[in-house]
């Protein structure tokens, strides 16, 4: 039976799968400007720069709305997690704010070489600390090692060891990977400079073959990091012909990036990520936080939870072709081929 708290957290999952698919590509953007090497190092870094100026504010959007449904739809499960989990929570809010100041600083602060470094390095670091610790956060929420009283809502941590495991590095870690072949892919499509295309097409291939092993490790370490996840990924029903059909869409997706169908590769990206965290999504299910919370005990009451949908239904009207005309009128034609001039210019200067 389709709830109202299972609305809500249809809407939470969508949320997390479009701020990868968008948020997750810019962290991977820093990740490259952090390995931005060779004779077109700085053209490199204009493209990553030209690629995401546009839109890195506007991605978090869908962060605010995960944390929002979060604190007002399940207020049990949003204390637990803030309370156990706050020092990865907060490395990841220093990281969101280190990276959006130096990117805005490296635009605007003296162009000398030496502070364009300083703040490429910062804006770089943020971009890495950002995803690994929302990855350690989600790996730390499936992990089954934070207890809760139901009735008291007493959280029974030392906050420290519910998230410093393997396991959670691990998926923390996977989740770095995955933003860095999605900023890899979408770049390629963001230059006509064929140096440049071929520069992140490596640096794609590089990613997807990281991603398998990163998926690898996390199954394995799952085993007692993470054993319900395990469950569910090796004993549900669908679990097996959904790890063939995501890693069918992996193996195409190398293919088209190894035979430079670049926007073919653009469109088997994004669903093999989003396979990705809706496998994690009904592995997990119904727990919240494994293994105390469910959507079920933790769902604040229908009165809270109908107005909310409504809210959601009127906003996503809103939202939805607000974020579509930002993308047409900053990643059209014509501003990806006023981009392309600037970047062949860099890397010939170079």
């Amino acid at each position: 039976m389709l709830t109202l708290e299972l609305c809500v957290a249809g809407v939470m999952l969508i949320s997390l799968i479009i701020y990868m698919l968008t948020g997750g590509a810019d962290f991977g953007g820093g990740v490259w400007d952090l390995f931005a090497t060779g004779p077109r190092a700085k053209a490199q870094r204009s493209l990553i720069t030209e690629a995401i100026a546009p839109i890195w504010e506007a991605n978090h959007v869908w962060l605010i709305v995960i944390i929002v449904l979060l604190f007002v739809a399940f207020p049990v499960a949003f204390a637990a997690i803030s309370t156990a989990l706050h020092i990865p929570l907060t490395l990841m809010l220093i990281g969101i704010v280190l990276r959006g100041s130096a990117f805005i600083f490296r635009t605007y602060d003296d162009q000398s070489d030496t502070t364009h470094r300083r703040w490429s390095r910062v804006f770089a670091i943020g971009s890495v600390i950002t995803p690994v610790m929302l990855g350690i956060t989600l790996g730390a929420v499936a992990s089954g090692t934070i207890h809760v009283d139901i009735e008291s809502g007493q959280v029974d941590t030392d906050f420290i060891s519910a998230w410093l495991a393997p396991f959670p590095f691990a998926i923390g870690l996977f989740t770095l990977t995955l933003c860095a072949l999605l900023a890899a892919v979408y770049l390629t499509l963001e230059t006509d400079d064929t140096a440049l295309r071929e520069d992140f097409r490596r640096r794609a291939l590089i990613a997807a073959v990281s991603v398998g092993a990163m998926a690898g490790l996390s199954f394995i370490l799952s085993a007692e990091g993470a054993p319900t996840i395990r469950r569910g990924l090796g004993n549900a029903p669908w679990s097996l012909p959904f790890q063939i059909l995501t890693g069918a869409v992996a193996l195409w997706a190398i293919w088209t990036l190894w035979n430079r169908q670049f926007r073919l590769a653009r469109i088997l990206v994004p669903i093999q990520v989003t396979l990705i965290v809706l496998g994690w999504g009904l592995a997990q299910y119904p727990s919240l936080v494994t293994p105390d919370l469910t959507f079920s005990n933790t769902a604040a009451p229908d009165t809270v939870l109908r107005p909310v949908l409504i809210v959601l239904g009127v906003g996503g009207v809103l939202l939805v072709p607000a974020f579509w005309y930002l993308y047409a009128v900053f990643k059209g034609s014509s501003r990806k081929t006023g981009a392309a001039a600037v970047q062949i210019d860099a890397s010939r200067k170079d």
